[in-house]
């Protein structure tokens, strides 16, 4: 078994990015995120101020626009439309989730597709099926990059994805697909689950249950993502993944914390550089 290490990963391309920006800077473009914020959610305070710090390390601009929970659905979209105007914001991100009284789906379309540093927009969506990717969700990036890194050849391999959101478990079988591996999305309606996740040389579990993928999920020798963030009747952070009893059953496994998430930041800031790279064409 060998362990993921997804916070190494990360480590070693921010060094890579903050050369890559100082590149981009000399040649008049710094690269800019803004994030915008509503509301007091406590996780999501934590998610923002550490896209902020990554963004700074690497020498963008970056900026969080907090606003009030009572903020009106019509003022944020106005203020999506000032920040697709202002050339200096090359990615706008809003965090989710967002207020009831606020449709998270006219949000994200109020976002300009070239700024979409989530890949969220179905522009950017539709792209990604039709096999020509521009800008795509960072946790599914950050794993492919992760498989990458670690030598998993996906021709011919059997993936299973456990989890069919939009912000993970379908990107992530595209992109798999894309590589030429052999994909099924399950999720927690399909029939004898287990039995079809031990087919799996490649399982990714994005379901949102903690401990949830035991032992007898998982094929001898499998590699195993493992996306999940939850937290048990201790506090600890946990996976998806029962990672004791599965570790020994795995030839790779990537640990919760220290896998996936910090990656999921990383494909976020090496997209916003794209993005400001690409404008210099512009």
């Amino acid at each position: 078994m060998t362990l993921i290490d997804g916070k190494a990963l990360a480590d070693k391309m921010a060094v890579a990015l903050k050369d890559k920006v100082a590149d981009l800077v000399a040649k008049g473009v710094t690269p800019g995120l803004v994030v915008v914020l509503v509301g007091e959610n406590p996780a999501s305070q934590v998610y923002v101020r550490n896209k902020e710090r990554r963004a700074l390390a690497a020498g963008f601009k970056s900026e969080i626009i907090r606003l009030s929970d009572d903020i009106s659905e019509q003022d944020l979209l106005a203020l999506i439309d000032k920040l697709n105007h202002d050339e200096k914001w090359h990615g706008i991100l809003v965090q989710l989730p967002l207020p009831d009284h606020i449709s998270e789906e006219k949000v994200l379309l109020a976002i300009d597709p070239d700024k979409d540093v989530d890949g969220f927009h179905p522009t950017n969506m539709g792209l990604l099926w039709s096999g020509s990717p521009v800008m795509v969700p960072s946790t599914p990036a950050g794993i492919m990059v992760m498989l990458e890194e670690y030598g998993v050849d996906l021709t011919g391999k059997t993936a299973v994805v456990i989890g069919r959101s939009n912000i993970v478990g379908k990107p992530m079988a595209q992109m798999l697909l894309d590589k030429n591996a052999t994909v099924t999305i399950a999720h927690s309606r399909t029939k004898n689950l287990a039995a079809l996740a031990k087919t799996a040389d490649v399982l990714v579990v994005a379901i949102g249950r903690g401990n949830f993928v035991t032992a007898d999920f998982v094929k001898p020798g499998a590699v195993v993502i493992d996306v999940g963030m939850n937290r048990d009747e201790n506090g600890k952070l946990i996976g998806d993944v029962k990672f004791d009893e599965v570790e020994p059953i795995a030839s790779l496994i990537t640990p919760v914390p220290g896998g996936v998430g910090p990656m999921t930041i990383t494909m976020l800031m090496e997209q916003t550089y794209e993005t400001a790279n690409r404008s210099l064409d512009k």
